[in-house]
């Protein structure tokens, strides 16, 4: 829901320009049938005005009625929704099997001068090319932004702080066009990646429809040296083609891509790794970041069951698993 967290930092920097006190609202944990993941956003006005979800219906109606009561006006403080003692009961609150839903809710009054920084930072991230973290005290509301050390959760709460991870869509870069990249590419639509095919042969594109992935016809090597890697980035190699594959992983190495895998069966892969080290110049650090095989070892035979093995794998890494 990347482009909805855009359109919640834009009208919150519109309403706060405005001079409306703001309540920013993040999502912390979902358990059960709870539908939003960590991180999902909402931000709200007084008098009910919102932008994005924290549930799709039943909780941002509670949420609005206590607000409009004068409920949340601490600085920062978690709710829970659902199941538990701890949780808020309304009537017009139903998380079925169990549900629970926790959120964070900052109330920025409106002439507090740091908010339009803390907006600024956010729409930063979001469009930026660094995953940065986000730290928020709760027992006065003060933020601190800076990079995050590593790929994991994207939230971690503890008694006196939450810890927020915030950076740009996650691209799902494919080097190639073969009958795996074309199921990878659906994966990666499907689970809300920025999703990238690169593939300089003509011949290749006959034929072929993209739904919503960006199609550039030339190499993936030279896409990655003109526009780099953030670290919201895995490339995917998945032609057999080591003039396009190689390639790919040399010029990926160089960036700052959270995954890099290249297809190929054991044996291929070591030839593989002894052309890059020898040809290509990579040294072992390098070399350690290419997954070679790629994906999990599910025992996939299919171009679809490859395709699943190469993106679950990629959402285990991005997930710190």
């Amino acid at each position: 829901m990347r482009a909805l967290d855009v359109e919640v930092v834009e009208a919150a920097r519109r309403w706060h320009a405005e001079g409306h006190d703001l309540w920013w609202c993040t999502v912390l944990s979902t358990f059960g049938s709870a539908p939003r993941e960590p991180g999902a956003l909402l931000v709200a006005r007084a008098d009910g005005r919102h932008v994005g979800s924290l549930s799709g219906g039943c909780v941002e109606e509670d949420f609005l009625e206590r607000l409009a009561a004068g409920d949340f006006r601490a600085p920062a403080q978690v709710i829970a929704y659902g199941d538990g003692a701890d949780a808020l009961h309304g009537s017009r609150v139903s998380l079925p099997c169990e549900g629970r839903l926790e959120v964070l809710i900052e109330h920025w009054p409106a002439g507090a001068a740091s908010v339009a920084d803390e907006l600024e930072a956010y729409a930063e991230a979001l469009q930026g090319g660094q995953l940065l973290e986000r730290r928020v005290a709760l027992d006065d509301g003060e933020s601190h932004w800076q990079v995050a050390a590593a790929m994991g959760p994207g939230v971690v709460r503890d008694e006196q702080a939450v810890r927020l991870h915030v950076g740009p869509a996650a691209r799902l870069l494919v080097a190639g066009l073969s009958p795996v990249s074309q199921f990878c590419v659906q994966f990666g639509l499907a689970l809300g990646f920025e999703v990238i095919v690169c593939d300089p042969r003509p011949e290749a594109w006959e034929g072929i429809e993209l739904g919503g992935a960006h199609g550039h016809r030339e190499l993936p090597s030279e896409f990655l040296r003109r526009e780099g890697a953030h670290r919201m980035t895995a490339v995917v190699a998945v032609t057999h083609d080591p003039r396009l594959d190689d390639l790919t992983m040399l010029e990926a190495v160089r960036g700052e891509a959270f995954y890099i895998g290249v297809m190929g069966s054991r044996r291929t892969s070591e030839k593989r790794t002894e052309r890059l080290r020898r040809s290509g110049g990579i040294d072992e650090a390098s070399l350690a970041r290419i997954h070679m095989p790629i994906g999990l070892d599910l025992g996939s035979k299919t171009p679809a069951e490859i395709a699943l093995a190469t993106v679950s794998d990629i959402v285990r890494v991005m997930r710190g698993k």
